[in-house]
């Protein structure tokens, strides 16, 4: 069950308007989705477009791995609808290596992210932060340091060590403007999952899957997340999502599980529990202006 902490009071303005609501999957182009949710025969420069007519945005997940290009982020703009919104993993030296050209690197992602910005799509960066990201004097000043060269993206930060777990948290992420990305996840120990705080004005959950068996026990990393959840599962969240629908500004429930293509059989259970069953982003407005 998802737990809802003091976090969860950053607006309490009667006549807010409700939060914008985008679920998707994390990454969509995944070979082993042929023939389970693409036609098998898919060219891969095909797969966004055939995404965007059922989902209203995606993680894009390679810029962990390499730094993006302009022109790359660019030909995945024009392929999108509008409506259609992304939000940009950061580059791994930010938040793995966290040793060597951070400040080259972060100035090379944040100007290749302008280009997703000025079209409009750009819905947060996230600062996915490995397991050992423990919440200690020098971590919390990294965080700092990170918002400080980064200082106008929407940034999120899942951080995934049960040390975080505590009431500074949110304080510090809301001094930071930085959202607080909730977990779905197994219960593993030391590991942070169900817990969410709403600390800008951006509310973010992933959901891993609870896949405990394979979760530090595998052979291949993409094991850990072969698990499809039940509509029970799912169920849990719709209160959560319904009390951040009426204090954020926009929700993004993003699906990791991503193997068999189970992430889009969730997502699409999700969307049905949440009163989502049709999307049409030829006549959605993001709601994200061009800075």
């Amino acid at each position: 069950m998802a737990k809802l902490r003091s976090g969860m009071n950053m607006d309490t303005t009667a006549n807010r308007a409700a939060a914008k609501l985008y679920i998707g999957t994390s990454g969509y182009s995944y070979d082993d989705w042929r023939g389970t949710y693409y036609p098998a025969d898919i060219k891969p420069g095909d797969m966004l477009s055939f995404y965007a007519r059922e989902f209203s945005f995606t993680e894009i997940n390679f810029t962990f791995y390499r730094l993006p290009s302009e022109k790359t982020l660019a030909g995945m703009v024009r392929k999108a609808p509008p409506g259609f919104i992304f939000t940009i993993k950061a580059f791994q030296s930010l938040t793995h290596n966290r040793k060597e050209n951070i400040k080259e690197d972060a100035a090379a992602f944040r100007q290749a992210v302008s280009t997703l910005e000025n079209a409009g799509k750009l819905g947060a960066v996230l600062l996915q932060f490995p397991y050992s990201f423990h919440n200690g004097s020098d971590n919390r000043q990294y965080l700092g340091y990170l918002r400080e060269m980064l200082p106008d993206l929407p940034l999120v930060a899942e951080v995934r060590h049960y040390t975080w777990d505590s009431p500074e948290t949110p304080e510090l992420f809301r001094s930071l403007g930085i959202g607080f990305v909730g977990i779905d996840g197994p219960k593993v120990k030391g590991q942070i999952t169900g817990l969410v705080h709403l600390t800008s004005d951006i509310a973010y959950i992933r959901f891993h899957g609870r896949n405990q068996q394979q979760w530090w026990d595998h052979k291949e990393s993409y094991e850990r997340y072969n698990y499809a959840y039940t509509q029970p599962e799912l169920f849990e969240w719709v209160p959560a999502v319904g009390r951040l629908t009426e204090r954020s500004r926009v929700i993004f429930l993003a699906f990791n599980n991503h193997y068999g293509a189970r992430a889009v059989a969730a997502a699409r259970e999700l969307k049905a529990l949440l009163g989502q069953e049709e999307y049409a982003p030829e006549h959605s407005d993001s709601g994200f202006e061009k800075h």
